[in-house]
C-alpha cells in the first residue's frame, strides 16, 4: 500500500483511538474549517457496507481490475476471494462537496467515505455525478488515513494514496497532495489530541448549506462595491461582508419557511438597533418589506435611498414598542435590547417570530451578571437568552453563523411552545419572569421565587414593563483613550519612555553600537510616575492607563502586566503583537517614527526597513478620515 506521509503523535495520547475518529469527523463533516475554498458538505445517512456490496459498487464501470485494486487498497492487500475471519463491514457515508464558488456547472463532486474501525482507517473514494445521475469514480484521487499503534504509548498517523503519480488537483474539491500532507495532516493530529467538543452547534446547522453557498456568492458580488464607498470610520470589509452573510442566512431561512408553510408573500421585518442599516438595505432590496430603528443616525443612511426605511428612534420596551403587523423582529448585535426582543416579539402577536445575534452581555435592566463558572461567559449568556426565549413562549433553535466575528451564535424563535388560546397564561409567565429580574437594591431575584411573584403583582399593568430600562445614549462616547487630548498623550508617552530608558542609560553611555532598549516597569509603577489629576482622567477611560500604553504600541510593549520599550528589530514579536505586516518596498509612511525623533540613539532600523517615517521627507499624508479629537485641555 503506497504510504505518502506519516506523522508521530507527541508523547502519551490517552485519548486515542477515539480522538482519531473525532478528528476524522471534523474533516468529514466540516472540511471548510481547513479548506477555505469550500462552503461545506451535504451528508447522506450513514450505514454499513459489506464486502459483496462494495465490490458491486466498485465494479459499476465494468473495470474488474480497477475494482480489485481499490479493494486491495481498502483491505491492506487482502484478496476479495479470500475473506478474513476478522473482516467486518465498513461504515459508509456519502458527502456532496459544496464549493464557495460553483465552477463545475451541474456536475456534483461527491465522496464515498468508508470507516474501518477494526483497522483504524478511513478511506475517501471521490466520484462525480452528472445531471442524469451517471457516476464516475475518480480512482486517481483515492486516499486513506490510518492510525497505527506502535507500542503502548506511541501512535503514528499515515496517509496512503492509491495512485500518487496520477493524482489530479483543481485546488477546490480535489486538493493538492502536499496540502493533504502539510496542511490537513497536522490539523488531524491536533484535533485528535485535543479532543475538545465545542460548546455550540456546527455552523449553518438549520439551513441547507448548498442554498446558503449560492445565495452568499450572489449577494457578495452584488454588494461588494459598498466596501469602496463606506463613509463610516469602521472597517468596511468586516461590516459589509458580515452583513451580507447575516442577510444570506435570513433570506435562506425565510425561503425555507415559505416552502414549509406554503407561503408566497415574502416575510416582513423590523431590525431593532439597526446600526449602519446595511442589513435592512439588503433585505429590502431582496424583496422583503421592512425597516430599521436605531437611537443614532449614521452617515451611510443617506446613501441607501428612500426605499430603505431607517428611523432614528430610541426604543423603550412597552406597549408603544410593539409590532403587531410584523413577521420577524431582528436583533443583530442589539446590545441592551437583546433580552427584550423575544419578549417584544411574543407580545407583538402570536405569529411574530424573532432572530437575535447576541454580542454584548445585557440583562433586562443593565449589564448581565454571571452566575456560573463552569461555562464560558459567552455560553452562559447565550443560554440566558435561550431561557428568556423559552419563557417568552418560543420553541428556540440555536445556530452558528459564518461571519468574521467571535460572537456568531444566533437564536431563532420560529414557533410557540403554547397554543394561541393559552396566551393569557403565557403572558403571566412572561410578566413574572421579566419583573423577577428587576434589580432590588442591586440584586436580581430568582424567577421562581416568591419575591419575583410579589414584584410582578406590583407591576400588573403591562404598560409598566419597561420601567427601569436604560437605552443607550444618542451620542456615543468614545472611552478607549483614543479621544484624549493629543498633547496629553504625547507628553505621557515621552514621560514613560524616558523613565524606561533612564533605567539603563548608564550601561549605554559609552556604547554607540548597542541600542538602548531600556528597563521595564509594572503598570502600577508607571502610574506612580503620573500626577493624580492625570490618573483621574485616565480612570474615566475603558482600560485606563494600560489601554493608553497599548494604544501606543509603536513605542511600548505591554506583556504580563509590565511595560517595555518596543524593539522593532525583534521582527517576530513585533508582528505577532501588533499584527503589522512587513514593510513593502515603496510603502507610503503616514506616521512619524517616534524613535527617530525622541530616542537618544534614534531608530534601530534603517529608513527603508521601518514602517514609520524618518523625517519629514519620508512622511506622506494619510488618505484615511481623521477621527475627531478633543482640544488639548482638561
Amino acid at each position: 500500500m503506497p504510504k505518502l506521509f506519516d506523522v508521530k503523535f507527541p508523547g502519551e495520547c490517552k485519548g486515542l483511538p477515539e480522538g482519531f475518529w473525532s478528528a476524522v469527523d471534523v474533516w468529514v463533516k466540516k472540511p471548510h474549517v481547513v479548506n477555505k475554498r469550500l462552503c461545506g458538505v451535504k451528508e447522506a445517512e450513514a450505514g454499513d457496507v459489506g464486502r459483496e456490496a462494495l465490490l458491486f459498487l466498485l465494479d459499476g464501470d465494468g473495470d474488474t481490475q480497477l475494482s480489485r485494486d481499490v479493494f486491495l487498497f481498502l483491505t491492506g492487500g487482502m484478496s476479495p476471494a479470500h475473506p478474513h475471519q476478522d473482516d467486518k463491514p465498513w461504515s459508509a457515508t456519502v458527502r456532496t462537496i459544496i464549493p464557495k464558488v460553483n465552477c463545475y456547472g451541474t456536475k456534483l463532486h461527491k465522496e464515498f467515505i468508508l470507516k474501518d474501525f477494526s483497522r483504524q482507517q478511513v478511506t475517501f473514494l471521490p466520484f462525480e455525478e452528472d445531471s442524469e445521475g451517471q457516476v464516475s469514480l475518480k480512482t486517481s484521487n483515492v486516499y486513506q488515513f490510518q492510525l497505527l499503534h506502535e507500542d503502548c504509548e506511541r501512535w503514528t498517523l499515515e496517509l496512503h494514496v492509491l495512485s500518487p503519480d496520477a493524482w489530479f488537483s483543481d485546488g477546490v474539491a480535489y486538493p493538492r497532495l502536499p496540502w493533504l500532507s502539510c496542511q490537513l495532516m497536522p490539523r488531524l493530529l491536533r484535533w485528535a489530541t485535543e479532543c475538545k467538543s465545542s460548546e455550540f452547534k456546527s455552523t449553518l446547522s438549520l439551513l441547507p448549506v448548498e442554498k446558503y453557498s449560492v445565495t452568499y456568492q450572489l449577494l457578495k458580488d452584488k454588494y461588494k462595491a459598498m466596501v469602496k464607498v463606506w463613509p463610516e470610520v469602521t472597517d468596511p470589509e468586516k461590516f459589509v461582508y458580515e452583513d451580507v452573510a447575516i442577510a444570506t442566512y435570513l433570506l435562506v431561512l425565510w425561503a425555507e419557511e415559505r416552502a414549509e408553510k406554503g407561503l408566497t408573500a415574502k416575510q416582513s421585518f423590523v431590525d431593532l438597533g439597526c446600526g449602519n442599516g446595511l442589513l435592512v438595505h439588503i433585505l429590502t432590496n431582496e424583496g422583503h418589506p421592512g425597516s430599521g430603528l436605531d437611537v443614532r443616525r449614521r452617515k451611510i443612511w443617506d446613501m441607501y435611498g428612500p426605499h430603505t426605511l431607517l428611523e432614528e428612534k430610541a426604543i423603550t420596551p412597552g406597549e408603544n414598542s410593539l409590532f403587531p403587523g410584523t413577521d420577524w423582529l431582528i436583533g443583530n448585535h442589539s446590545d441592551e435590547l437583546t433580552p427584550w426582543i423575544p419578549i417584544i416579539a411574543a407580545r407583538s402577536s402570536y405569529s411574530c417570530r424573532f432572530f437575535v445575534l447576541p454580542c454584548c452581555f445585557f440583562d433586562f435592566y443593565g449589564k448581565y451578571q454571571r452566575r456560573q463558572c463552569k461555562k464560558s461567559q459567552y455560553k452562559e449568556y447565550i443560554d440566558f437568552i435561550a431561557e428568556v426565549s423559552q419563557v417568552a413562549g418560543f420553541n428556540t433553535e440555536e445556530d452558528c453563523l459564518r461571519i468574521p466575528s467571535t460572537k456568531r451564535v444566533c437564536l431563532v424563535g420560529k414557533s410557540r411552545n403554547y397554543q394561541e388560546p393559552d396566551g393569557a397564561e403565557a403572558e403571566g409567565r412572561r410578566t413574572r419572569y421579566v419583573h423577577s429580574r428587576q434589580p432590588v437594591s442591586g440584586v436580581t431575584t430568582d424567577p421562581g421565587s416568591d419575591t419575583g411573584n410579589d414584584t410582578a403583582s406590583c407591576h400588573s399593568d403591562r404598560d409598566s414593563w419597561g420601567v427601569g430600562f436604560q437605552p443607550r445614549d444618542k451620542v456615543e462616547l468614545v472611552r478607549n483613550c483614543a479621544s484624549l487630548p493629543r498633547g496629553l498623550v504625547d507628553g505621557l508617552v515621552l514621560q514613560v519612555a524616558k523613565a524606561l530608558l533612564g533605567m539603563t542609560e548608564d550601561d549605554h553611555a559609552l556604547s554607540t553600537s548597542d541600542w538602548n532598549t531600556g528597563g521595564s516597569l509594572s503598570v502600577g509603577e508607571v502610574a506612580g510616575l503620573m500626577e493624580q489629576q492625570t490618573l483621574q482622567l485616565l480612570k474615566k477611560e475603558c482600560g485606563g492607563l494600560q489601554t493608553l500604553l497599548k494604544n501606543n504600541h509603536q513605542v511600548f510593549r505591554v506583556e504580563g502586566g509590565r511595560v517595555h520599550i518596543r524593539d522593532w528589530r525583534d521582527v517576530k514579536a513585533s508582528r505577532a503583537d501588533t499584527k503589522r505586516k512587513p514593510v513593502a518596498p515603496g510603502a507610503l509612511k503616514t506616521r512619524p517614527c517616534w524613535f527617530y525623533e525622541h530616542h537618544p540613539q534614534r531608530c534601530p532600523l534603517q529608513a527603508e526597513d521601518c514602517a514609520f517615517a524618518h523625517g519629514p521627507n519620508d512622511l506622506r499624508a494619510s488618505t484615511r478620515p481623521l477621527k475627531k479629537m478633543k482640544h488639548d485641555a482638561f
